[in-house]
Order: C-alpha cells, then sequence, then structure tokens
C-alpha cells in the first residue's frame, strides 16, 4: 500500500475522482454511460483514474485541474498503467492498477485537487489473491485516510441511500448468527453519532432525526422476543439524547420503511445488513448508493457488484453510478458549506 500524505480537504469545486474498479467487469461501461448522461451539467465534472483504453471517446488529462475544460467534450481520463484485461474475466494482475487508482483518488481528495472519491465496483477475491488484506473498500479508504481527522465522529460507517430513505449500518458483511454479540453498546453509539455527524454536515440537515430499529421482531415486545432492545438500544438511545442527538428508541423495523413513516425521519440507524439494505434495494433497487460515513474525504459507490456476467454486452446501467455521482457532488457541496 503506497503512503497518502495529510494536507487538505477539497474544494467542492474541484472535480470528482472516479476510480477504475475492475476493469473486466461493468465499470468502464457504466462510467462511458455516466459521462454522457451528466457531459452537459455545467455543475459537475468528473475525471477516471485508468486505462484510456478502457473507455470511449477519451481524452487523457495529466491533472485533476485539467478536467473542467475537457468534461464538455471528452470523458478526462487521468491514466495508470494496467495489464490487458479480457472483459468478464477478472484477473488478478489487474490488482495493483485497482489499488493504485483507489490511492490515487485518496490523495487527489487529500490535496484539494478533487471534492469527492467515486469508487467503481470491485471483487475482493481478485484483490485477495494479490494480497490485499482489507475486507473491502470502507475499510481500505479508512487506512488510508486513518492520519486525517474527519469533521465529525471517525467512522468508517456504511450508509445506503435511495431516494428519500437513508440506512446506516451498525453491523455490516458477519453472518447473522454473530450480530447479536457484535451489537454492543458502544458500537450502537459511535455509528449513532457519525450518522448524525454526516447528515448534519455532509448533508446540511439542520438537528437530524434518527430512527433506530429494533434487533428483533417487535423490537423485542418488551424483552419476551428478546433482551437486546432493553440491555444495550434503550440504554444508548437515552445517552444520545442526553448528548443532543434526537433518535427514537428501538422501533418495529417492519413498520419503519413504508412512505409515510420515512416522513418522520431523516436516517435510520440499522442493526444488521439485510434489515437495512433490502427496504434500501426495494425502494430503488437500480438507483442506490453506497456512502462510507466518518472519513475525512467524501466517497460514494453504486450500490452494486462487478457484474462479470453482463460485462461487454451493453446492457449494464448507469442509474447507480449517476446517483453516486451526484450525491457525491451534493455532500461535498454541503461538507465546504458547513464547515467554512
Amino acid at each position: 500500500m503506497s503512503p497518502v500524505n495529510q494536507r487538505t480537504r477539497g474544494a467542492s469545486n474541484a472535480p470528482l475522482a472516479l476510480t477504475m474498479g475492475d476493469p473486466a467487469g461493468i465499470g468502464p461501461e457504466i462510467t462511458n454511460k455516466a459521462w454522457k448522461n451528466l457531459k452537459g451539467d455545467k455543475d459537475l465534472t468528473f475525471f477516471i483514474i485508468g486505462d484510456p483504453s478502457h473507455y470511449e471517446n477519451v481524452q487523457i488529462i495529466k491533472t485533476p485541474a485539467h478536467a473542467a475544460s475537457v468534461f464538455p467534450n471528452a470523458l478526462p481520463v487521468l491514466p495508470i498503467k494496467c495489464p490487458p484485461v479480457i472483459i468478464g474475466q477478472p484477473n488478478e494482475a489487474a490488482a495493483p492498477a485497482i489499488t493504485g487508482s483507489i490511492e490515487m483518488a485518496v490523495q487527489f481528495c487529500l490535496d484539494g485537487r478533487a471534492s469527492a472519491i467515486v469508487t467503481n465496483p470491485i471483487a475482493k477475491d481478485i484483490l485477495y489473491k494479490a494480497g490485499f488484506t482489507f475486507p473491502g473498500h470502507t475499510e481500505y479508504l479508512a487506512e488510508l485516510t486513518k492520519s486525517v481527522t474527519p469533521p465529525y465522529p471517525r467512522g468508517p460507517v456504511m450508509m445506503l441511500s435511495a431516494k428519500n430513505l437513508r440506512v446506516a449500518l451498525a453491523t455490516i458483511h458477519i453472518a447473522l448468527k454473530d450480530v447479536p454479540n457484535a451489537l454492543t453498546r458502544e458500537n450502537v453509539l459511535q455509528t449513532a453519532r457519525v450518522l448524525h455527524g454526516a447528515l448534519a454536515i455532509d448533508l446540511g440537515i439542520t438537528n437530524p432525526r434518527i430512527s433506530m430499529t429494533g434487533l428483533n421482531p417487535h423490537a423485542g415486545e418488551n424483552g419476551a422476543l428478546g433482551k437486546e432492545e432493553i440491555d444495550i438500544l434503550i440504554p444508548a438511545a437515552a445517552q444520545l439524547r442526553a448528548e443532543g442527538i434526537q433518535i427514537t428508541d428501538p422501533q418495529s423495523a417492519d413498520t419503519l420503511f413504508h412512505e409515510e413513516a420515512r416522513e418522520n425521519y431523516d436516517g435510520v440507524l440499522a442493526m444488521y445488513h439485510d434489515q437495512g439494505l433490502i427496504p434500501v434495494k426495494t425502494l430503488d433497487f437500480h438507483g442506490g448508493v453506497n456512502t462510507t460515513l466518518g472519513l475525512p474525504i467524501i466517497r460514494t459507490s453504486p450500490d452494486h457488484g462487478t457484474a462479470f456476467g453482463i460485462a461487454g454486452q451493453g446492457n449494464a446501467r448507469p442509474d447507480s453510478l449517476i446517483a453516486a455521482i451526484k450525491l457525491a457532488k451534493t455532500m461535498s457541496q454541503k461538507r465546504q458549506e458547513t464547515t467554512a
């Protein structure tokens, strides 16, 4: 892993940096389609860090500062060396370019030359074979930026969003049977603090309202269906309210996500992966966005994988990447405004 140096956060008018992701997947295709969709937006500019041969209608740039003048007419590509790949056939030989693209994008954000990072999908098993030691993007980005203090409590916390629904997860990629033991009071407190900070600073929401889900059916039914609400979640919620965070006691998750309920909160703190992601993906399967909260940089990503099975067929939808790009722009502007 290359060292990432600490400097300053980027200005909101700097371009967004897109990482290449796995070049054998749909990343190049959805990047091309996203540029075609957004090239007429006068308030938005992005560039891709990747191999120019993977993209269409390309103009090579030497620095992020060149992206703005290029963007309306061509896809700005800041080149990185990548060995040849066959679309749909992931190859671990591409791993150094994949991680190198991420490291460059992070450094540009820390230097102020990019306003946010939008990551294209990676295949973690390919990276693992090449010696990558992090569970995924989230943990890698946390490591790359660990020497820089974010403007609110440090994460990383995963938040998924679609339309007017934002859901942060107290536990992420662990077996369901392991969730109760992983759900500590301190973990819930820290996740809620990060979510609150992100809603206030990165999204500009005054006095954010957070709804907390219960772990058990009917939020434990006063202990009849589980004690985690009584032992962990209700005390955590009380402590958070004492800190000035507007958060509910644990709510029954089966009544929390419908349209009328969503009018009563700005974000949800969910207890485990599927509890939070099923509502998001049901609301907007193609347009969901994965955001990492609690970093000194803004990072968003499409809420899907590399889709090797359809790569190169021209059928990949760019909706989620487009939504991730737009959200990254909004969040970078809001953070600049609220921390100025």
